[in-house]
């Protein structure tokens, strides 16, 4: 299985924006040394998005292409099908629901087994999440000190498309995102202009 092994911090300095979320990740951003702050031509600012939103759901290259491609087939905007396709993935909702700190941890939590969809051990990070299906964390992994901390110290319900049950350990898919509640700082019309162009 493929997964993106750059430093996180490095990464977050040379797109320009905080794509790992941690407080500190941007400590050390001096002018210069983001890609955004050169001069960037129209192709330009469509890949550096582009390289943005892959970095932020830690997906790789071949696979975001078929999101693209996917999301292009929809009824909808391109842009606002592609960040629904990805914020639909079992990680980043194991992220979300607030089980992990950060998305690779949450692909790590995945990968090992401790997540249950619908009572069902699911080992892909990149299974799709459909709207009513409950999430939850391993009976044995509710006692891993991390993962209890991380569950009950992360605000409940701050994602309005999302239902958390803290007795439970577990959280649901009430509803598919709109593109204004996803938190991330993306021009997602880039990106499909990026592939249009192609």
């Amino acid at each position: 299985m493929a997964k993106t092994m750059k430093p996180r911090f490095k990464e977050c300095r040379r797109l320009g924006l905080n794509i790992c979320g941690h407080p500190k990740a941007m400590n050390r951003a001096r002018k210069g040394t983001s890609r955004a702050d050169k001069r960037l031509s129209n192709y330009g600012q469509q890949l550096l998005e582009k390289q943005r939103l892959k970095a932020y759901y830690g997906v790789m290259e071949k696979q975001f292409a078929g999101y693209v491609q996917e999301a292009k087939s929809s009824s909808e905007l391109t842009g606002h099908a592609l960040i629904k396709i990805l914020e639909t993935r079992l990680d980043n909702l194991v992220y979300r629901l607030g089980f992990a700190s950060s998305i690779r941890q949450a692909r790590q939590m995945v990968v090992h087994g401790h997540i249950r969809v619908n009572d069902k051990k699911i080992n892909i990070p990149s299974y799709r999440i459909n709207i009513g299906d409950t999430i939850s964390l391993k009976e044995k992994s509710r006692n891993v000190e991390l993962f209890e901390e991380n569950y009950l110290s992360s605000f409940p319900n701050a994602y309005p498309y999302l239902e958390k049950d803290e007795s439970s350990f577990s959280g649901k898919l009430i509803r598919l995102p709109e593109r204004e509640e996803v938190p991330i700082e993306i021009e997602d019309q880039l990106v499909v202009e990026f592939y249009s162009s192609l």
